[in-house]
């Protein structure tokens, strides 16, 4: 890494923010919202940002890779990737989940989320990482994968309105809230084991999926035959 600054990127949920971390560790954080939209809304404060770095310049690049919106996490893993290209500096994708505030001390928490169609997903944190990748439930499962938890004394956390859940009134009313931001992803990767950043630092960045990438064929007859 040749800049002394890094940058963090957290775009998957509507409320957006990014970050500028100093070398003395100050940062400098920036913030919007909005739905379907990141790709309008975002390169104005990452261009401000950028443009006070200065001649040190960025030497890291972090970006959330969710889940959550499929489309947000997208716009900013491309952004990210980017302005990497640009300073020829790494970009790396840390999973967004590790930013909310139930996981800033380390502390085995659950994050829930729809996935749509009937399906939730589901996924553990502890010590700044994520114990196994998000798994798929359907209500019932949820149900049950929310209660173990709650009875292990584990925080469940949601990017979206817990009432949106079908779980009962007593452990829906234990979900929170929260919200990840680029600050607490750059803390999570500071915070996590050197295994864990070598695994990722080794990954492309992508979104965490849930299911497997669709892939729709064309109905058109191809343009060009095979003799």
């Amino acid at each position: 890494m040749t800049g002394t600054y890094s940058l963090a990127l957290e775009t998957s949920t509507p409320h957006a923010s990014l970050a500028r971390i100093g070398p003395d560790g100050l940062v400098e954080q920036r913030g919007f919202s909005s739905d379907r939209n990141h790709n309008a809304r975002l390169f104005a404060p990452l261009h401000e940002l950028l443009r006070d770095t200065g001649r040190q310049g960025i030497g890291l690049v972090l970006v959330g890779s969710g889940p959550g919106s499929y489309s947000g996490t997208r716009v900013g893993i491309a952004a990210a990737q980017g302005v990497a290209i640009a300073l020829a500096c790494p970009a790396i994708g840390v999973p967004s989940v590790l930013a909310v505030p139930s996981a800033e001390d380390g502390d085995s928490c659950m994050a829930i989320g729809d996935a749509r169609r009937g399906s939730y997903w589901s996924a553990r944190m502890e010590n700044f990482r994520l114990t196994d990748d998000p798994a798929l439930c359907d209500a019932m499962g949820l149900e049950t994968i929310v209660a173990a938890a709650v009875a292990e004394g584990m925080a469940v956390v949601s990017f979206e309105d817990p009432s949106r859940f079908p779980l009962p009134g007593d452990l829906g009313g234990l979900v929170r809230q929260e919200i990840p931001d680029a600050t607490r992803l750059w803390q999570a990767w500071l915070r996590t084991d050197a295994q864990t950043r070598r695994i990722w630092s080794d990954t492309i960045p992508q979104p965490l999926y849930l299911k497997p990438p669709h892939i729709t064929l064309t109905k058109r007859p191809p343009l060009l035959r095979s003799p």
